[in-house]
């Protein structure tokens, strides 16, 4: 493996490069990724890649642009040095919450995000828990979304309690916190909120007083609606609550909010660094998908199947 491979990362997230790196007993591919005087983007590589086989992993989150376009520049530089075949490894997708066109005059971003990467040179895309399933149709190429979920799956379990009841704090949450539930054998319990010229309504339909409440969402961000979920909870008789999120964005003031909530831990996945301000905060734990995302490479490189890695819920890929 430490022939024909080759990992090669932006400045987005080192500490889930070496991690992963550390797993594959392979040293991170060197290069130079700086920017010139007015702000251009730099990337000169170390070493040859020709005829490797080549992973850039970098998560496109805050600075969501700065990221995409070191992701973009750093494959086409890859190409150009005559790599076999270069797959791109992005742990959080950023642009993934535009993937539809919900109201007249606006664009569907994550599709476009899809074609740049497509252009730039990725002949694969690896990637964890797409905001919504239609994005991996986005793509030309072929797309191994693993689910972080698992990841939490097994982290909750340990943490088991017997009085779980797992939220869905939105609709479109609702197939993910079912299946999870299935695989605990726990309650399900849904957030239904409505938006109204008086006053927005928000209740949890399903058994939730006196229990464990484990909301369940692929992202936060302002953490709007995990609060939102947390307070009905507690409203309606929740012993505890607890959150487990995969992308932990928590921008603005989140992490804040989050402090002053009655949510007793948030467990992300590390796809996103936590800022300073975040690593600080006593409820927020990490769980990290290093593990995961090192095999699915090992298995990509030789060409072995990574549906395996997915047996909560998705198609063979």
């Amino acid at each position: 493996m430490q022939g024909r491979l080759k990992i090669f990362a932006g400045n987005s997230n080192p500490e889930l490069v070496h991690r992963v790196c550390s797993l594959l007993e392979i040293v991170p591919g060197r290069a130079l990724i700086d920017r010139f005087s007015d702000g251009e983007i730099r990337v000169e590589l170390g070493e040859s890649v020709r005829g490797r086989d080549v992973y850039v992993l970098q998560s496109t989150c805050p600075p969501v642009n700065e990221n995409m376009l070191e992701l973009l520049v750093m494959m086409h530089t890859l190409r150009k040095a005559s790599a076999r075949r270069v797959t791109a490894v992005i742990p959080y997708f950023g642009y993934g919450r535009q993937e539809q066109k919900d109201k007249p005059r606006v664009p569907i971003s994550a599709r476009l995000v899809a074609d740049l990467v497509t252009v730039a040179g990725a002949d694969r895309v690896i990637t964890f828990d797409f905001h919504a399933d239609q994005i991996q149709g986005f793509f030309n190429i072929p797309v191994d979304r693993l689910l972080g979920c698992e990841v939490l799956l097994e982290d909750i379990r340990k943490r088991l309690q017997g009085n779980e009841v797992i939220v869905a704090p939105d609709a479109g949450g609702v197939n993910r916190a079912r299946a999870f539930a299935e695989r605990l054998e726990v309650d399900l319990a849904i957030m239904d909120h409505r938006s109204s010229e008086d006053a927005p309504q928000s209740s949890i339909v399903g058994p939730v007083k006196g229990r464990r409440v484990v909301i369940l969402d692929d992202i936060v961000d302002t953490g709007s609606t995990l609060l939102r979920t947390a307070r009905s909870a507690l409203a309606q008789g929740a012993e505890v609550i607890d959150a487990y999120c995969v992308h932990g964005i928590l921008s603005g003031d989140a992490v804040q909010r989050l402090e002053d909530s009655p949510i007793r831990s948030l467990n992300i996945t590390d796809t996103v660094p936590l800022s300073q301000r975040a690593s600080a905060c006593g409820k927020i734990r990490t769980v990290s998908i290093a593990g995961m995302l090192s095999e699915a490479i090992r298995r990509v490189h030789y060409d072995e199947s990574v549906s395996s890695l997915l047996t909560l819920w998705g198609s063979p890929n």
